[in-house]
Order: structure tokens, then sequence, then C-alpha cells
């Protein structure tokens, strides 16, 4: 009997992960944000295609669905993308991914170390006498942050600001650092249930706008 497809879930690693080379850690910190603004499975929307049995994690956005296919693929994780579509009177698409059993193992400690490592990088500050390299490669830390979030986060655009409604406290606080990072002040409100990180409209928003934006594709190696 074929078993069923491992669900792309939040990692779950209870020994220290090995760091990471800083273009792998790139993606796969990237990732783990990713998967971050997506809601938890007991969360996933009523009425859809996918057997409420086999709750995994579903964007409705393809982009972000795709963003996240082509990091896995460069971390050499194969993950299989679902579509379904819902709703009655207004429809929409749902994409599900899931990770082949026999990579779950990989794809938890990968996504993993990169959350940690990543964190790390962006929360610990500047280091005295940390190299051009380093302090570039913390940058592009801080830009795969807020890249995740506009993607797969609740965009919450005024004509003031643009922010992001998250449900997780690590990730929002992960997003002012990096906004800090990308000498961008960002403001954290807490809503009903939810985070809203804000940057102010103008200069602010165009220069994150301008660091988030996909870079060139990188071949999986």
């Amino acid at each position: 009997m074929t078993p069923e497809p491992a669900l792309l879930d939040r990692p779950r690693s209870a020994a220290p992960p090995p760091p990471l080379d800083w273009l792998t850690l790139g993606d796969a910190f990237e990732a783990a944000c990713l998967l971050r603004c997506t809601p938890s499975p007991t969360a996933t929307r009523p009425h859809t295609a996918f057997p409420a049995h086999l709750p995994g994690v579903e964007f409705n956005r393809e982009d972000a669905a795709q963003r996240m296919r082509q990091l896995l693929a460069r971390l050499d994780i194969p993950v299989t993308h679902e579509v379904a579509v819902g709703g009655l009177r207004r429809r929409y698409e749902l994409h599900r991914l899931w990770v082949p059993p026999q990579q779950r193992g990989a794809y938890s400690r990968m996504l993993d170390a990169g959350w940690w490592q990543g964190r790390r990088e962006l929360l610990g500050g500047p280091l005295p006498g940390a190299s051009p390299a380093r302090r570039r490669s913390v940058t592009r830390l801080a830009a795969a942050a807020w890249r995740s979030a506009l993607l797969a986060a609740g965009r919450h655009v005024r004509r003031h600001i643009l922010g992001v409604r998250l449900a997780d406290r690590e990730l929002a606080a992960v997003l002012i650092r990096s906004a800090a990072v990308l000498d961008v002040p960002a403001r954290l409100s807490a809503g009903t249930g939810c985070f809203l990180v804000s940057v102010a409209d103008g200069p602010d928003r165009t220069r994150i706008l301008s660091n988030a934006k996909l870079e060139p594709a990188r071949p999986a190696c």
C-alpha cells in the first residue's frame, strides 16, 4: 500500500540543526517565513475540494505557492502541488503543497535550521567587525522575510501605509527587525487574533517593495 504524502506542515526538530551556508540559508529561511505566514492546519478554510481529514499548507495566491516550490527545488526537496477551486458566488483557488514521506525528515531539518539561523542573524543586531559579505547576507534575509509576508500573509494596504497581517508573533518581530535592517521604520499593532506590521507610504513603502521583489531565478543545484 502506498503511504500517504506527508503534510507540508510547520517543522519540529528536537536537536539544534547544523549551520547552513549563506545561499542555502537564504532559501531555507524564506521558505520557513512563507510557511509561518500560512494559517495553522486547524484553521483551513471550510468547503474546499481538499479532504477534510488531510489538512495541509494552503496558499490562496499562486505566486506564493510557486515561490515555495522554487525554494524547495533549490533545496533538493521535491514537492507535490495541488490546486482546488472553492466558493459559490465568489470562486477562488487554493494551492496545497505536499512533501513525499521519504523527504519529510530532510524538509523538517532544513526549514527548522533556516528559520532559527536566519532569525538569530536578524535579531542579534549588527555584529562588530562583521564582513561586508555577512552584512549583505543579513540584508538579503531581511528582504526575504518581507517578500514572504507580502506574498503569503494578509495584505493591509491603505493610502498612508503598506501593512501585513500575521498570526505569528515571532515572524512579526522578525519583520520589524528586517525593516530596520533595510533602513525603514516599521510599526507593530496588535489586533484581534493577529499582528499588523506596517510601514509608511512614500519612500518607506517604495524601499520595502524594491528590496522584496523577486530576484532573477537561481537554478536548483
